[in-house]
C-alpha cells in the first residue's frame, strides 16, 4: 500500500479550518484593533517589504551550493545519460578521448624514454614513478578505431609473467615487462604485482571509473632459458614503438613459446651432469679416476631424481635422492682402500646440486625491495639445501660406521694447476648452461665468463693470500658485470650471462666438509665450515647483484633513464 492510503481521514471541521487559513494567507494581512498583522510568525515578512520570486516558486527548485548559478547556460544534455552524482564521470569526460597525460603542480621530471635504453630500465623508471606522474603518450588510432579489449590485454599480460616468474626471473623484471605489455597495447594507468606463486595487474582507466584486475597462479616450474630468452624477445618486440603486434599475433607468439621444445634431449642433460661434476672435482684437486667417480655417481643421481619427478614426488626427495650416489661413490672408494680423494668426489656431486640459480633470484629480490618474493625463494633454497644435507649425512653416517676413513683435510692441499683449473671452470661453465637449457648462441659467452670468474678468484684467492668470501665476492660483481653487459647488448635477459657462470664459485667443498664433521660428532667444526659456506653463498647472490647495479650506475647510456631506489633511506 503506498503512503497516501495509508493516511487517516480528516474531519469536516478540520478541512474547513485549513481552507479559512489558506484563505487569510492569501488575502494578505488583516489589520487588528491595535493595527498589527494577525500573522505574528517570526518567519513572516514585514509589511511593505517585497516578496522576492524565489520564495513564491515551488520548494522543488534545487537551492544546494552545487545548483547552477543564474546567467550560466546548462550544458547540452548527452543522450541516454542519466544524471549522476559528484562522483559520476564529467560530462566531457570519455575513456576513449582521455587526455594524453596529468601534469601535477610539481611538474613531470625529465625521462629519456626513448630506444637507445632497454625496454627494462625504461619500464623499471616508470614503476618506480608515481601513476600521475608516469608519461603517458597520446595513442595514435584511426577515427573510429577502438583499442583492444581490456580482459584480453591483461590476460596476456599475466601469461607473459608467468614464464618469466617460473624460468626463475626476479620479481622486478617481471613486473617490468608485465608494465610493458601493458603500455605497448595503450593501458597506461596499470599496477602489476608479483609475488612468489602470485601475479596479479590492475587496470584503472580513470580516477573516476572501476578498476580492473586479473591475477594467475604459478603452479610449475620450468628452468628453460631458451623459453626465457624468447619471452624477453617478445616483449621488446611489443614495447618497440616502430612494431605493431596484433593480440592475435601475441597470442600467436606465445603459443608457439610454449609449445617449443626443449634445446637438449634427456641424455644431453644427464652427460651434462657428469661433465659437471667431473669438472668440479678438478677444481677442488681431483685426478682422473676422480673424475670419472664423480661423473659417474651426478649421473646416476640424475637419473634417480628423474625417476622421483616422473612417480610425482616432491622436489625436496628429488635432490635427497640424486645427492646419495656420489657420496655412496666416495664412501665406497674409501672402504676399498683405493687411492684417490674421497672428499673431491663427493665435493664433485654437490656442484650440481647446490641451488645456486634460485639464491641468486632470492637475494636479488630482497635488495630490489619484493622481501615476500625473497623470503620465499630464500625458504625454498633453505628447503632444497635441506634436502642435500639429509642425502649426504644418510650415506656418510653409514660410511663412518663400517669403518670408512674420510679425512677432513684431503682435499685441502691441493697443489696450484692453474691452466688445468681454468680449463676445468670453463667445462664447469659449459656443462651448467646446457643444464640451464640456453640458447647455443649464449652458451659460449657464457663459456668465458665463467673463465673470467675464475681468473680473478684464482688470482686473489691463491695468489693475493685475500680471503676466500671477498674473492668470491668481487669475482661474483664481474660475473654480474658482464652479465649485464651482454644482455643490453643483446636487449635480452641477464640470467643466461650470469647464472652457469657462477657455478666455479659455488661453495661445495666448504658444505661437504661441514656435513662430514657432522656425520663424526664434530659439531663445531660442522658449524663453522656450513657458516663458511653460507657466507660464500651470500657473497655470490651480492656479487652478481652489485655487479649489475654497478653497469646502470656508471657505464654509458645504462644509467639514463634515472631509475629511482625501491625504498628511502633510514625510514624517511
Amino acid at each position: 500500500m503506498t503512503g497516501r492510503e495509508d493516511r487517516k481521514p480528516v474531519s469536516d471541521e478540520a478541512s474547513s479550518a485549513f481552507a479559512a487559513v489558506r484563505a487569510a494567507a492569501q488575502a494578505g494581512p488583516v489589520p487588528g484593533i491595535d493595527g498589527e498583522s494577525s500573522v505574528t510568525s517570526e518567519f513572516a515578512i514585514p509589511a511593505g517589504l517585497d516578496v522576492p520570486p524565489a520564495a513564491v516558486e515551488p520548494e522543488s527548485q534545487t537551492t544546494s551550493e552545487f545548483a547552477l548559478p543564474r546567467g550560466l547556460t546548462p550544458p547540452e544534455p548527452v543522450a541516454g545519460e542519466q544524471e549522476g552524482s559528484a562522483f559520476s564521470t564529467p560530462r566531457t569526460y570519455r575513456a576513449k578521448q582521455a587526455p594524453p597525460a596529468f601534469t601535477p603542480a610539481s611538474g613531470i621530471p625529465v625521462v629519456s624514454l626513448t630506444k637507445d635504453a632497454p625496454w627494462q630500465d625504461r619500464m623499471r623508471t616508470m614503476l618506480r614513478m608515481p601513476v600521475a606522474e608516469r608519461p603517458a603518450p597520446e595513442p595514435a588510432r584511426a577515427e573510429g578505431e577502438s583499442g583492444p579489449a581490456v580482459p584480453r590485454v591483461l590476460d596476456l599480460t599475466l601469461r607473459i609473467g608467468e614464464l618469466l616468474l617460473a624460468g626463475g626471473e626476479g620479481a622486478e623484471d617481471v613486473e617490468a615487462a608485465m608494465f610493458a605489455v601493458c603500455r605497448s597495447y595503450g593501458l597506461d594507468r596499470c599496477e602489476p604485482t608479483v609475488t612468489f606463486t602470485q601475479l596479479s595487474v590492475t587496470h584503472q582507466p580513470s580516477l573516476v571509473d572501476d578498476p580492473v584486475t586479473a591475477s594467475r597462479i604459478v603452479r610449475r616450474r620450468v628452468t628453460d632459458y631458451t623459453r626465457l630468452a624468447a619471452v624477453f624477445q617478445l616483449v621488446d618486440d611489443l614495447s618497440d614503438p616502430e612494431n605493431v603486434i596484433s593480440l592475435e599475433e601475441a597470442y600467436r607468439r606465445l603459443a608457439e613459446i610454449r609449445r617449443n621444445r626443449h634445446p637438449y634431449p634427456g641424455w644431453v642433460l644427464t652427460a651434462s651432469s657428469g661433465l659437471l661434476a667431473g669438472a668440479a672435482s678438478t677444481l677442488v684437486g681431483g685426478g682422473v679416476v676422480v673424475f670419472v667417480a664423480a661423473a659417474l655417481g651426478a649421473m646416476l643421481g640424475d637419473r634417480l631424481a628423474w625417476v622421483c619427478s616422473g612417480r610425482g614426488l616432491p622436489e625436496f626427495y628429488q635432490f635427497l635422492v640424486a645427492a646419495m650416489p656420489p657420496a655412496a661413490i666416495g664412501v665406497l672408494l674409501t672402504v676399498f682402500h683405493v687411492d684417490v680423494e674421497a672428499a673431491a668426489v663427493i665435493t664433485g656431486g654437490l656442484f650440481a646440486l647446490l641451488p645456486g640459480r634460485a639464491l641468486v633470484a632470492g637475494v636479488q629480490d630482497g635488495l630490489t625491495g619484493f622481501y615476500i618474493t625473497a623470503s620465499a625463494r630464500l625458504l625454498e633454497v633453505m628447503y632444497l639445501f635441506v634436502g642435500i644435507v639429509v642425502g649426504v649425512l644418510f650415506v656418510l653416517y653409514f660410511g663412518v660406521k663400517l669403518g670408512a676413513q674420510l679425512n677432513p683435510d684431503a682435499a685441502l692441499s691441493t697443489a696450484e694447476r692453474p691452466v688445468l683449473q681454468l680449463v676445468a671452470s670453463m667445462l664447469l661453465s659449459l656443462t651448467f648452461a646446457v643444464l640451464l637449457q640456453q640458447e647455443r648462441s649464449t652458451v659460449l659467452a657464457v663459456t668465458l665468463n665463467g673463465g673470467v670468474a675464475w681468473s680473478v678468484y684464482g688470482a686473489m684467492h691463491y695468489a693475493g693470500g685475500i680471503s676466500p668470501v671477498a674473492s668470491t665476492a668481487v669475482a661474483a660483481g664481474l660475473v654480474g658485470l658482464f652479465g649485464q653487459l651482454l644482455s643490453r647488448y643483446r636487449f635480452a635477459s641477464a640470467l643466461p650471462y650470469t647464472t652457469a657462470a657462477i657455478g666455479p664459485l659455488l661453495p661445495g667443498s666448504a658444505t661437504y666438509f661441514g656435513l662430514l664433521a657432522f656425520a663424526q660428532n664434530d659439531v663445531d667444526a660442522g658449524l663453522v665450515s656450513l657458516t663458511k659456506a653460507a657466507a660464500l653463498a651470500m657473497a655470490i647472490a651480492i656479487g652478481v647483484n652489485l655487479g649489475s647495479e654497478l653497469f646502470r650506475l656508471f657505464l654509458p647510456g645504462a644509467a639514463r633513464a634515472g631509475r629511482k631506489a625501491a625504498k628511502r633511506t633510514r625510514g624517511f
